[in-house]
C-alpha cells in the first residue's frame, strides 16, 4: 500500500511538473520568424533558419489542384505530379537528341490509332500495323530511358523524405537534403521547371488509372466519399475528385497536360519553402541563380464559381459489396472566417480521442459503431464539416445517423463545460505543436498554409483557438449543423440483387 501511494504521489508530481513546463513553454504566442523574398518573376521564397542539424527541408508548392480543373481534364493535376518525376532533357535519358523525335513519333502513332479506331468502318489491318510500329517505337524509347534517375540521384546524395502530393488546392513536392547538397537540389528542381519532358506519359496514365481503381472503384469508403463530394457541391469544383474521373484520365492527351503545365507551373504561381541549416543571404543568391531566369507567365485563371447556399437536405445511397458506411457533410465557412476556429474545436470535441463525445456515446456507450469521426476541411475556398461512421453489426447506418443528430442537438442546447472546452483546446494545441516540432513538419505546414491562404495563419492559430468560448461552439453548431445544410450519403450492401439497408 505504501509503495502504491508513493507511485501515485510521484505520478501526480510528474504531471504537475510537466503541466507547469507546458504552461511556461506556451505562455508566449507562437511566432515563426519566417523571412520572405520574392524574385522578379514572382516566385516566392519562404525561409526559416534552424541550425540544430545539418539538413535543409525543402518544399516546392504550386497553387494548382483539382479545384482548378474542369470536366474533360479532371485528374490532370495529379497526373502531372507523376510526370514531374519522369525527368528532363538532362535527367532520365541517355540521349535526348535521339529520344525527342521518337517521343514525337509515339504521339503521332497514338493519335493516328485513335482516329482510325474512331471511324465507323475502321481498318483493322491498318490499326494492327500502327500498333506494331508503336510497340517498336516504345521499345526504342525504353532503351533510351534512365528509369527514376532523379530519385536515384537524390538518394545517392543523402536526401530523404522524397515525395509529392496533389490535393484539391495545391501540388506539393517534398525533399529533405543534407545542407551541403543544397545547390544540387536547386539545379535539379529548376531544371524540372524549365526543361520537363513528358516521357512515359501513356504508361503513367495507366498507372493513375490503376491508382483510381485501388483508391475509389474497389474501395467502399473511397467510393462513398467521392459520391458524397459530388452531391455536396453542385457548382464549385470541389465536387471533382482529385484522382479524376475514369473517362477523363483515359482520354487525357499529352498536349492537354503540357498546356496545363504552361498555365499553372509558373514561377508566379509557386512557393519555395526552406527550413533548416542555411544562411538567408546565401539561400536568396542560390534561388536567384537557378530560378531567377524562369520567365514569369500570365497569372493563372482564378476559380470564380461559388457554391450557392444549400436549400434543403440531400440524400444518396451508394451500392457496394461491402459492410455499410455513412457520411454526412455540412457546408462551412472558409479559412478567412473567424468561425473556422470554433468549428475546429467543435469537431475535436465530437471525435478527438477516446474521451470524445462520439467515442464515449456511440462506440463505448451504445456500442452501435466501430468508427465515428468528424472533421473540418480547410482549403482555398469554403469547405465542409464531415461526419464519418461505420455501424457495428447488427446495428444500422440509420441508428448511427440518429445517434449523431442526438449529440449535435445536445451541443446546441447545452454548451460544453469549461473543463471539457479546455481539454479540447489543450489537445488541439498539442497536436498543432507536434506538427511543428521537426524542420520537415515546419516546412510542410508553412508551405501548405501559404498555398491555401497565408503562412501567418500558423502564428495566429493557437491564440484564436484559445479565444473560442463554449457559447461559440454552441453558436456554430446551430449555424452550420442544420438539416437544410447537410448531405447524407449511405453505403448499402447489395443482397440478391437488392439493396439492403
Amino acid at each position: 500500500m505504501i509503495q502504491t501511494k508513493r507511485l501515485i504521489s510521484f505520478a501526480i508530481v510528474n504531471f504537475l511538473v510537466i503541466f507547469l513546463i507546458s504552461l511556461k513553454a506556451h505562455a508566449e504566442p507562437l511566432k515563426l520568424d519566417v523571412k520572405e523574398h520574392v524574385l522578379g518573376n514572382g516566385l516566392k521564397l519562404l525561409m526559416l533558419e534552424k541550425h540544430e542539424a545539418p539538413i535543409v527541408c525543402l518544399r516546392i508548392n504550386f497553387r494548382v489542384g483539382s479545384v482548378d480543373e474542369r470536366p474533360g481534364i479532371t485528374g490532370v493535376s495529379h497526373l502531372f505530379e507523376h510526370m514531374m518525376f519522369k525527368g528532363t532533357k538532362i535527367f532520365g535519358t541517355k540521349d535526348y537528341a535521339v529520344e525527342k523525335p521518337l517521343l514525337e513519333k509515339e504521339d503521332a502513332l497514338v493519335a493516328e490509332i485513335a482516329r482510325e479506331t474512331g471511324k465507323e468502318l475502321h481498318d483493322k489491318k491498318k490499326i494492327a500495323a500502327l500498333e506494331k510500329e508503336l510497340q517498336t517505337t516504345r521499345g526504342r524509347l525504353r532503351d533510351l530511358a534512365v528509369k527514376d534517375e532523379i530519385f536515384s540521384l537524390y538518394l545517392r546524395h543523402g536526401a530523404v523524405g522524397l515525395n509529392a502530393a496533389t490535393s484539391s488546392d495545391g501540388t506539393f513536392y517534398i525533399c529533405n537534403i543534407p545542407a551541403n547538397k543544397l545547390e544540387l537540389w536547386a539545379f535539379i528542381e529548376s531544371d524540372r521547371m524549365k526543361n520537363r519532358v513528358l516521357r512515359e506519359f501513356y504508361s503513367e496514365r495507366d498507372v493513375v488509372m490503376e491508382e483510381r481503381r485501388t483508391r475509389t472503384e474497389t474501395s467502399p469508403f473511397g467510393a462513398l466519399i467521392e459520391q458524397l463530394n459530388a452531391v455536396t457541391f453542385i457548382a464549385h469544383p470541389y465536387r471533382l475528385p482529385t484522382i479524376g474521373w475514369s473517362s477523363d484520365i483515359q482520354n487525357l492527351t499529352k498536349a492537354e497536360t503540357a498546356g496545363y503545365f504552361e498555365q499553372y507551373y509558373t514561377p508566379n504561381n509557386a512557393v519555395i519553402v526552406m527550413v533548416g541549416n542555411f544562411k538567408q543571404d546565401d539561400a536568396i543568391k542560390l534561388i536567384e541563380k537557378y530560378f531567377g531566369d524562369i520567365p514569369r507567365q500570365p497569372d493563372p485563371p482564378k476559380v470564380k464559381t461559388a457554391e450557392p447556399e444549400q436549400k434543403g437536405e440531400r440524400r444518396i445511397e451508394v451500392e457496394f459489396d461491402s459492410n455499410p458506411y455513412m457520411a454526412i457533410s455540412y457546408h462551412i465557412s472558409g479559412i478567412d472566417h473567424p468561425d473556422i476556429y470554433a468549428l475546429d474545436v467543435l469537431s475535436s470535441l465530437l471525435s478527438d480521442g477516446r474521451t470524445s463525445r462520439l467515442y464515449k456515446s456511440m462506440i463505448e456507450g451504445k456500442r452501435i459503431a466501430v468508427m465515428a469521426n468528424a472533421g473540418i476541411g480547410v482549403g482555398r475556398f469554403p469547405e465542409t464539416f464531415t461526419f464519418y461512421a461505420a455501424p457495428r453489426a447488427p446495428h444500422t447506418v440509420e441508428e448511427v445517423e440518429a445517434a449523431f443528430y442526438e449529440e449535435v442537438e445536445l451541443l446546441k442546447t447545452k454548451p460544453p463545460s469549461e473543463w471539457e472546452l479546455q481539454k479540447i483546446k489543450n489537445q488541439l494545441e498539442a497536436s498543432f505543436i507536434r506538427r511543428l516540432e521537426s524542420a520537415s513538419g515546419l516546412a510542410s505546414e508553412i508551405g501548405y498554409y501559404e498555398i491555401i491562404s497565408d503562412w501567418r495563419y500558423i502564428n495566429t492559430f493557437l491564440e484564436k483557438v484559445s479565444e473560442v468560448t463554449a457559447e461559440d461552439v454552441t453558436r456554430v453548431a446551430k449555424k452550420y449543423l442544420i438539416k437544410k445544410n447537410r448531405t447524407v450519403a449511405m453505403l448499402v450492401k447489395k443482397e440478391n440483387g437488392e439493396s439492403a439497408k
